[in-house]
């Protein structure tokens, strides 16, 4: 299959490269000077995507899929399928469905979990919206960057699905931090700790197979220095979306609200930019209640 790609970044990047590897022709266009294995570079997004029975975007925000999506759709070719797998606001996904069809392609908007290590290792888990017809035919590029692709619904289905999954993960997140913090101060050992809740009902992702705790539990970016592997910063955009979509669905989201507030505290006041979302553990650790 001959594939357009935009969007070359940390994500996109690895996962143009296994479509590569797989033997489909996969040609590129990131804002910023990129190599890519097995990836052909274009001079535009209009030329990368001109010809290609799929079109793929991973681009950091609505306001830009929208501009790329301006560029690209009438480059492409009628039944082409338009896959977008950033992360970006309900509106802008259907938006940019509406045009995509509105122009004779299939559109789907798929976002991904797994972050940078699951896009190198081709095991992404991707959330996708829109018509059976488009789902069908991204699916084999779904099972070549991936292990799971779930066809959540219409147009903007994915994100919802995206949004509604990484408020529970930010929330779950600051709720591990918080109790390793205090399990320090009440003296008991971190290794107990986990040895209890990852058995016991307070088992979660975010304690099991993503431990804040350095030394504890399986290797994680705690056990890094908490470089990324999903940045502060993104899980704050998360959570921002995440209360966006909230506030026009009319939705109570208190903890959602809250940890949205804490992100941001610990991103723009704090030391957090630059950091893994898990590094919420020290900011807790070196606190007191006031």
């Amino acid at each position: 299959m001959k594939i357009g790609f935009i969007g070359l970044g940390n994500m996109g990047g690895p996962m143009a490269a296994n479509l590569a590897a797989a033997g489909h022709a996969v040609v590129g266009f990131d804002m910023a000077d990129v190599a890519v294995p097995g990836v052909a570079l274009a001079e535009s997004a209009a030329a990368a995507a001109t010809g290609a029975e799929a079109v793929i975007t991973m681009l950091p925000n609505g306001a830009i899929l929208r501009a790329v999506a301006d560029q690209i759709v009438p480059a492409m070719t009628a039944g082409a399928v338009f896959v977008d797998c950033s992360t970006v606001d309900l509106d802008s996904a259907r938006a940019v469905a509406q045009q995509a069809v509105a122009a004779g392609l299939l559109a789907v908007d798929a976002p991904v979990s797994g972050g940078v290590g699951g896009a190198s290792a081709g095991s992404l888990t991707f959330m996708a919206g829109g018509s059976d017809q488009g789902f069908a035919k991204a699916a084999e590029l779904f099972d070549i960057m991936g292990q799971k692709a779930v066809h959540c619904g219409a147009s903007g289905a994915g994100q919802a699905a995206k949004i509604c999954n990484n408020m529970i993960l930010g929330v779950t997140m600051i709720a591990t931090c918080e109790a390793f913090a205090l399990a320090d101060k009440l003296g008991l050992d971190r290794q107990k700790m986990f040895d209890v809740v990852s058995t016991s009902s307070g088992y979660s992702w975010s304690m099991n197979a993503y431990c804040p705790a350095p030394g504890v539990g399986p290797q994680s970016p705690a056990d890094n220095g908490y470089a990324p592997g999903f940045a502060a910063e993104l899980m704050l955009k998360d959570l921002r979306l995440s209360q966006q979509a909230a506030e026009s669905a009319d939705a109570d989201t208190p903890m959602g609200a809250l940890a949205r507030e804490l992100y941001a505290q610990f991103v723009e006041t704090e030391d957090g930019a630059g950091k893994d979302f898990s590094a919420m553990l020290p900011r807790f650790e070196n606190r007191g209640r006031g």
